[in-house]
């Protein structure tokens, strides 16, 4: 006899929404009213961040969604939390709601961290005598009993966030959406966030979990999806939409709102992952080897560019860059597509999730071509055994040794 269906929380329909987008000329900061009349006869265009998306989360399942920036994901959650409307399709949720997008939002600097766990609390829905009888629980999870009654304004950025997380993860809702709130805290807190996830799976919540965190991913969902341009390119297990994410060469979206480009002299096509004999996608490990090649298209001459690519870690910290800028040789480019290779002997990474980002641009100038942010991902494990922020190729050679005296 087969198991009754689980009851659907959350669905999507052909789900789509478009955006407006009025693509402005450049200017010098300053404009007459007549130059803001004839702003509004500039041409528009549609921007469709999700379109036609249809998926459906069951009661207790843990929903990753995945995918490179501009994808559609935090469209998806905005649409769940009712921020913003579909243009086109349904969306259904059977439950109580609570979404944590933003840690820390609502709070007021003046305040102290008693009064915003009360004032944090009701605005994600928890009832005063809710707050109350957690009130203790929540200044223990954040770690800032001593400062409870300190206004956050003195809080440094570490105890802010830790005190936002920790209001949501005493929340009590049927359904629970999460943006991107791994990237708060240190390892430790980071792991401590991780076991309330799993103690609320464990409690049957339904769980959309929206990050580049993809170890973490890994571990807490039960099933992910991958957002591609606005739509679902794959649904399934985490191992295999992940392992599918890693394939993929970021695309270069040139969305306006999120790319600040001084012209479109020149533009990144792609970025790609591969080893030193071209093989896209090679195992990522401390020390060993690796390329990425960054495709682009030049519209006019080009006398002298400079491609750079910036690794991030989890936090947004720059750990590391890669630039021709340092070679002293002029880069010259005729209008057409091309490829360029950076290479690596050894990467010094040390095991975790970084975010690669592009750039192209003319020497000297202060804007670039073009810029996209956090265009891979990219999974280092472990290779070899290190301790310290990065690893430091080297080599050693044995100068001298003492010799045994004979008996």
């Amino acid at each position: 006899m087969s198991a009754p269906p689980k009851e659907i929380d959350l669905s999507f329909e052909h789900v789509s929404k478009r955006y407006v987008v009025r693509r402005e000329r450049p200017s010098n900061g300053t404009r007459s009213l007549l130059g803001r009349l004839r702003a509004l006869r500039l041409p528009v265009e549609d921007f469709w961040a999700v379109r036609d998306v249809s998926f459906a989360v069951e009661r207790g399942e843990v929903l990753g969604i995945i995918g490179h920036n501009g994808a559609g994901k935090s469209t998806i959650l905005k649409l769940l939390s009712s921020i913003t409307s579909p243009t086109t399709g349904r969306i259904r949720i059977n439950g109580r709601l609570s979404a944590l997008i933003e840690v820390g939002s609502g709070f007021h600097p003046e305040l102290t961290g008693r009064e915003n766990i009360f004032l944090n609390g009701a605005i994600l829905g928890m009832r005063r005598e809710e707050i109350a009888a957690k009130l203790d629980s929540i200044a223990d999870f954040a770690g800032i009993r001593p400062f409870l009654d300190v206004p956050v304004k003195r809080f440094s950025s570490g105890m802010y966030v830790r005190l936002g997380f920790a209001i949501a993860a005493h929340l009590d809702p049927d359904i629970l959406l999460l943006d991107e709130v791994l990237a708060v805290g240190d390892a430790a807190f980071q792991e401590k966030c991780l076991r309330r996830i799993g103690e609320l799976r464990e409690a049957g919540k339904t769980i959309v979990f929206i990050s580049h965190d993809l170890a973490a991913v890994e571990r807490i969902c039960s099933r992910v999806i991958l957002m591609r341009q606005g739509q679902i390119a794959l649904s399934g297990t985490p191992a295999e939409v992940i392992a599918e994410y890693q394939r993929l060469p970021a695309i270069a979206h040139h969305n306006i709102l999120e790319t600040a480009v001084a012209d479109s002299s020149a533009e990144i096509e792609s970025l790609q992952l591969c080893d030193l004999e071209g093989q896209l996608t090679p195992p990522v490990r401390t020390g060993s080897p690796l390329a990425l090649r960054i495709a682009y298209v030049v519209r006019r001459p080009l006398a002298d560019v400079v491609f750079e690519v910036l690794f991030t870690n989890a936090e947004q910290q720059v750990v590391a860059q890669w630039t021709t800028e340092v070679s002293g040789q002029a880069i010259a480019l005729q209008p057409g597509e091309g490829v360029l290779e950076f290479q690596c002997a050894e990467l010094g990474l040390i095991p975790g999730m970084y975010y690669a980002s592009v750039a192209i641009r003319e020497r000297g100038a202060p804007d670039a071509l073009d810029w996209q942010h956090g265009a891979l991902a990219l999974r280092v494990d472990p290779g070899k055994t290190v301790q310290g922020s990065f690893y430091m190729g080297h080599q050693w050679t044995l100068l001298a040794q003492a010799h045994a005296v004979g008996g």
